[in-house]
């Protein structure tokens, strides 16, 4: 589909997955996402020509899709994406925008609801995300290894990528044995050089162990998030979480517990943002250039394939 070397797309992590990333995937032979997210145009407009100039390989740009309005999606193809990706949300407004101007059409689903509305629009390339994975997903989604063949039998023939919980080449490899086409990956490209993350999250993620991680939707309330209830999002350990912890309906009803938030990120006790991390950062323990990632994962997984083949 797009001529990539490796089965390895960069998750389109909102604010994280800019230009420089994008473009260093599709150096390494993957496919690079630009993490547009709300459709910021000043955003777009800044990170859009970095990638575009960065790589002469294909590219995309991936969309919240409840975030977003028709003329974030128009901005972005006028750069030239390969791919555009919605996710969390109908996406069904912003097709006929990405038909036209010829690009894949890419929805992530995080159920089968969703996996069948997918199918019914047309899409190209499907993203089946299990509840392993980092930042928000579905409140009663099911874990990688389950759903994912699922979502395979029910597309087929539309290729679906994997994610969730896939930081290095043994959960590529894992993937293909699914099924999938490959695997969109996040948490592990978070943690590389050309992020766009403050190196604090980077150690944090480095640092970090997957039984930290939680899955919540009290962070999103305390920010004042329009994130919709059904995907709560999967982060490291906050200090704020254990405050509220089991008392969310408590919480929504709290006039001061958004300022005291706001209180404690003015004066530097916690980051502007929580450290979105999915159930595999166990196996992230360096920063090292995503190109080179690309390669490194790719070569893990023919490993594990032929280890299994031996089997």
């Amino acid at each position: 589909m797009f001529g990539v070397r490796h089965p390895i797309a960069l998750a389109p992590m909102g604010g994280s997955a800019g230009g420089a990333l994008a473009a260093a995937v599709s150096r390494g032979g993957g496919l690079g996402m630009l993490g547009a997210a709300h459709g910021d145009r000043a955003w777009l407009d800044r990170e859009a020509p970095i990638v575009a100039a960065g790589t002469d390989r294909p590219w995309g740009v991936g969309f919240l899709t409840w975030a977003i309005d028709v003329g974030a999606v128009e901005r972005a193809l006028d750069y030239g994406p390969r791919a555009v990706m919605f996710s969390f949300g109908d996406p069904s407004p912003f097709v006929a925008p990405v038909r036209r101007a010829g690009a894949v059409l890419v929805i992530q689903v995080t159920d089968l609801a969703e996996a069948r509305q997918a199918v019914e629009l047309g899409a190209d390339l499907i993203v089946a995300q299990g509840t392993e994975a980092g930042g928000h997903g579905a409140r009663r989604g099911r874990s990688t290894l389950p759903f994912v063949p699922v979502v395979v039998d029910l597309a087929a023939p539309v290729p679906v990528l994997a994610a969730g919980g896939i930081a290095d080449g043994r959960g590529l490899a894992a993937a293909l044995a699914l099924g999938a086409a490959g695997a969109l990956i996040g948490s592990r490209f978070q943690a590389t050089a050309e992020a766009l993350v403050p190196p604090e999250i980077a150690k944090a993620i480095v640092d970090g162990r997957g039984e930290e991680t939680e899955r919540s939707s009290v962070l999103d309330v305390l920010r004042g998030s329009r994130w919709p209830s059904k995907y709560p999002a999967r982060t490291l350990g906050h200090p704020h979480l254990d405050r509220w912890r089991g008392r969310e309906a408590e919480l929504v009803g709290d006039s001061r517990a958004g300022q005291d938030y706001q209180d404690d990120v003015a004066r530097g006790a916690i980051p502007p943002l929580p450290v979105w991390a999915g159930e595999a950062i166990d196996l992230i323990t360096d920063l090292p250039p995503a190109a080179d990632l690309v390669g490194t994962l790719a070569t893990q997984a023919e490993e594990a394939l032929s280890r299994a083949g031996r089997h």
